[in-house]
């Protein structure tokens, strides 16, 4: 399994990159817009992409997120992404939404599918956001997305919040299905993953699978569990993975028994 990591600070992917286990990056307006307003420099929103995509480099790609609703729209704001930011490290995708439409607006439900086929059809890589379903997912591989993104976490609370759960963003779901709540079938965010993925399996689709939404620790093993491809994974969450107090207690430990005649190897 492959780990991007779900941030635009560059502090985070600087740092989460020299650790050595990243592959990737995903980012959205508003995860970029915050990360800014952090920053001591005044950059504008197109330098601070640059960057990002500089401190990423060339073979993990970053996913950048079109804002418009109709097929033309998006196309547009694909094209514009990938003209102006592709061509420099050749890391980029771009973020289409499954289903673009709002109750307000007449965009069509299949607008995001119908970009997804124009842009792989031109090579420009898609990373397709905002499935809550194996069936979107389905639809993207068909499509040409080169990633589909399940959102564990977002189903998760989806699940909580028909049962009436009190929760917090990063506490830990069992699935809800053993209660006599789902989604469709769909017993949590794990097992929406879990069921996209035996799909995807079971017709040799090439797309990758994104686990995103991921709220801690447990539930990155889990998603690991069912095969994912990748799993993207906000820098706090990445940080815990690393941790468990025994680990601690043994290097305490180990560095108690060191005795001196094995220190002097090291003169």
């Amino acid at each position: 399994m492959k780990i991007f990591i779900d941030t635009a600070k560059l502090s985070e992917i600087r740092e989460a990159i020299s650790w050595g286990i990243v592959h990737g990056v995903t980012t959205n307006p508003s995860l970029i817009k915050r990360a800014m307003n952090e920053v001591e420099e005044n950059l504008k929103m197109e330098d601070y992409i640059k960057a990002i995509l500089k401190v990423a480099g060339k073979g993990r790609d970053v996913s950048l997120e079109v804002i418009g609703l109709t097929e033309e729209e998006m196309y547009e704001q694909a094209k514009k992404l990938h003209n102006k930011f592709g061509g420099l490290f050749d890391n980029v995708a771009i973020k289409i939404p499954i289903n673009p439409s709002l109750k307000e607006t007449f965009a069509s439900d299949f607008d995001g599918l119908k970009v997804t086929k124009r842009l792989s059809e031109e090579n420009i890589k898609v990373n397709l956001t905002l499935i809550m379903t194996p069936e979107q997912a389905i639809l993207g591989a068909i499509a040409g997305a080169k990633y589909v993104s399940p959102f564990a976490g977002r189903i998760d609370d989806f699940l909580r919040k028909k049962a009436g759960v009190d929760f917090k963003k990063d506490d830990y779901y069992e699935a809800g299905g053993r209660q006599g709540f789902d989604d469709n079938g769909i017993l949590s965010g794990v097992d929406l993953v879990e069921k996209t993925v035996q799909i995807f399996e079971k017709y040799n689709f090439k797309t990758e699978i994104i686990a995103a939404s991921l709220r801690n620790a447990r539930q990155v093993r889990e998603v690991a569990l069912t095969g994912a491809h990748i799993a993207t994974i906000p820098f706090e969450v990445l940080k815990k993975m690393v941790s468990h107090p025994k680990t601690i207690e043994g290097m305490q430990k180990f560095t108690e028994d060191v005795v001196p005649e094995y220190k002097k190897l090291f003169d």
